[in-house]
């Protein structure tokens, strides 16, 4: 395949038309403008459909109405959006329809900034919108790796019937970087047999997330967490670099990941024998693989582009067999490979007890 020079934002957009997205509904949003941009163009060119809705609240409910056909659907954007949409998403959860959902995140809380951010992990990883459902988050580390993940997001998506959210930072939606477009999939043709549509010749469809009666809207739990279940069982991603022999593990996700593997490196051309465990689902977490390596390593050092909100998964899999050190950048700042090599060389000299709170010796650490 021809390998293109592509904006990070670009490359997912014309992924998701590669991989047969046949609506697109969205609002401009920084750090993810471009994607919705190139939507604009391309779509109307293949002749699917895309609209600039009015707010990202009208978006998702677009895209909760497509969705209900069996139409391959996506929507993009930011922290805030995110926000605005979380009604939304919770209803398209509970309607058991298809969706796949970019965002790429910026600093904040709050308006924040537009700078690249991994603020939102807690947001999507925990939250989402009310209730039980349990959506399948990817993050990428390169804009390779997103156009990848793009579209395994929509064969992931229909194979559960269940929204795939796939979670860049700021860096990588605003990154030019050479990557390898798959070749395009056609739109299907034949719908799905759950979704609505014309009544002719069979009973009407309807689809809802309204259960009044208790002991139905329970079974519909029930079957999303058997789904829930069978993406734990099949559908953990993740990568691992120099861990054949590692005594220190550094993990991080997205942007931070590759920042650390950087340091990772440096460390180990001094020596050091250090490895990257990166998370690629961060929905399902890869619980199991940092438990066994949590058995067998000296001490963790995590690595976010926010406060800490892996840090808390980290823990909770590691079950105390391990001490854990954490590293952050906020606000929209990046860390420098530098910051995170200094980071495992005190990993090193100075190794963490199993008393010590790593939130609260960073947050000393970051304000002194």
């Amino acid at each position: 395949m021809t390998r293109q020079l592509l904006k990070g934002n670009v490359a997912m957009a014309e992924a998701a038309i590669r991989a047969g997205v046949e609506a697109y509904f969205g609002y401009p949003i920084t750090p993810q403008s471009e994607l919705l941009e190139w939507m604009a163009k391309r779509m109307p060119e293949e002749g699917r459909a895309f609209l600039q809705a009015e707010s990202e609240v009208a978006a998702i409910n677009m895209v909760y109405g497509a969705a209900c056909t069996g139409a391959r659907v996506m929507t993009s954007t930011s922290g805030p959006g995110i926000s605005l949409m979380a009604e939304g998403i919770s209803y398209i959860a509970g309607t058991e329809v298809p969706a796949v959902i970019v965002d790429v995140m910026r600093g904040g809380p709050g308006l924040g900034n537009i700078a690249p951010s991994q603020g939102d992990y807690r947001q999507v990883i925990h939250g989402a919108g009310h209730g039980d459902f349990f959506p399948l988050v990817l993050a990428p580390a390169s804009v390779q790796e997103a156009v990848d993940l793009i579209g395994e997001a929509f064969d992931l998506a229909e194979k559960y019937r269940t929204i795939v959210f796939v979670v860049a930072d700021g860096s990588i939606g605003q990154m030019m970087e050479p990557v390898s477009l798959p070749e395009p999939r056609p739109p299907r043709r034949e719908r799905p047999d759950w979704a609505v549509g014309g009544a002719e010749g069979r009973p009407a469809r309807r689809l809802t997330s309204l259960y009044l009666k208790p002991e139905v809207e329970e079974e519909v739990n029930l079957r999303l967490v058997q789904r829930w279940q069978a993406m734990e069982a099949n559908e953990i991603r993740y990568r691992e670099y120099y861990l054949d022999d590692a005594e220190y593990v550094v993990l991080g996700f997205g942007t931070a990941g590759r920042v650390a593997l950087s340091a990772v490196r440096a460390a180990r051309a001094e020596g050091i024998k250090v490895g990257l465990f990166r998370p690629v689902s961060l929905r399902p977490f890869p619980t199991e693989a940092i438990r066994d390596l949590a058995a067998r390593s000296k001490a963790f050092l995590v690595v976010e582009m926010n406060g800490g909100q892996m840090l808390d998964d980290v823990q909770a899999a590691a079950q105390g067999q391990v001490p854990v050190r954490f590293y952050g950048r906020m606000g929209g700042m990046v860390p420098f490979p530098d910051e995170v090599l200094a980071e495992i060389h005190a990993l090193v000299s100075e190794p963490p007890t199993p008393a010590e709170a790593p939130r609260a010796r960073w947050l000393a650490q970051m304000v002194s």
